[in-house]
């Protein structure tokens, strides 16, 4: 996917939410900006995600939109920054060092004068605020260092244990912090819905952009799928392992919190829209596949669809 944003528009966005909540009189009005500035992140990178987080209630939904911030600037550092890889993975190290600065500091206008990073200012305000485990994220960069330098996987178990733990499964977790349980669920029977559902949407993204990846000297298709089936039949088999972690995400919907779960539901079936055109198509090469609008609307939970133009125009 061709990033919306360049290197340039980040530090321009940057810059200005460093100012206005530098200057905002209290904490609380700080993290408002950093709020305001991550909303606009989730909004230009992913029109999907963004229409299902307005089902959320504001609270969590303004979680959820720090929590994208704070997965998406890295994943652009290794995915579209026109730098060398040892720049690359320089940064992110300097990402980390941020993280781990604003875990230690109190208070968000505090982090921001000893210049940690505004997106992790926030962040680290719903790692407190949540619960989430610190080194959740520590993995997750660990999956994006990865990226800086590809490396091909045997088969799927490696790929999930190798990768798409770090790259996607601690991202549910994050989420599930967030959501919170259902009284009668415990944390770990979350974890594990968390984990099919974040999987089956790694899994789509991957098969979705294959021929990119390529481009970009990455094989997430696993190698003996390729040797099975050819790069096609393996694209496909990413879908067919996505579909039934898709299945059982929605089977163990009702671990989270009631009032998150039109939300989760509107992402699965959004998505899997998306990933049974992948396997319609048989794994298609050279086409990335994608959902008309009207399909996802559809997909919306039908008594909330008034958020959905209040979205658009930047009242939720």
């Amino acid at each position: 996917m061709t990033s919306p944003w360049s290197r340039d528009r980040w530090a321009a966005l940057a810059s200005r939410v460093r100012t206005r909540a530098g200057t905002a009189p209290t904490d609380s009005a700080a993290l408002d900006e950093i709020r305001r500035g991550s909303r606009s992140v989730l909004r230009s990178f992913s029109s999907s995600f963004f229409l299902v987080t307005r089902f959320l209630p504001a609270p969590k939904r303004r979680s959820v939109e720090l929590v994208y911030a704070a997965v998406r600037y890295p994943d652009e550092i290794v995915d579209t920054f026109p730098i060398a890889p040892s720049e690359k993975l320089a940064l992110l190290d300097g990402w980390q060092y941020g993280y781990e600065e604003a875990l230690r500091l109190e208070g968000v206008r505090a982090r921001l004068r000893t210049g940690v990073p505004w997106i992790l200012a926030g962040f680290a305000e719903v790692v407190g605020a949540a619960g989430i485990p610190p080194a959740h994220y520590r993995s997750f960069l660990d999956a994006m260092r990865r990226d800086a330098a590809p490396r091909p996987f045997a088969n799927l178990d490696r790929l999930i244990e190798d990768y798409v733990y770090g790259s996607a499964i601690v991202v549910g977790y994050f989420l599930a912090h967030v959501y919170g349980t259902s009284e009668s669920a415990t944390m770990e029977e979350a974890y594990r819905s968390a984990a099919d559902l974040g999987i089956a949407l790694q899994l789509t993204n991957f098969a979705r952009d294959a021929a990119e990846d390529r481009a970009r000297g990455r094989l997430y298709v696993p190698l003996d799928a390729v040797e099975a089936r050819g790069i096609p039949g393996g694209i496909a088999f990413l879908a067919e392992e996505a579909e039934i972690r898709y299945e059982r995400a929605l089977r163990t919907l009702g671990v989270f919190a009631a009032d998150t779960r039109p939300a989760i539901r509107a992402c699965i079936d959004v998505y899997r829209l998306l990933n049974r055109r992948i396997l319609h198509s048989r794994g298609q090469t050279g086409v990335r596949h994608s959902v008309p609008i009207a399909q996802k609307f559809g997909a919306l939970p039908a008594d909330k669809y008034w958020r959905v133009p209040l979205a658009w125009m930047g009242a939720l």
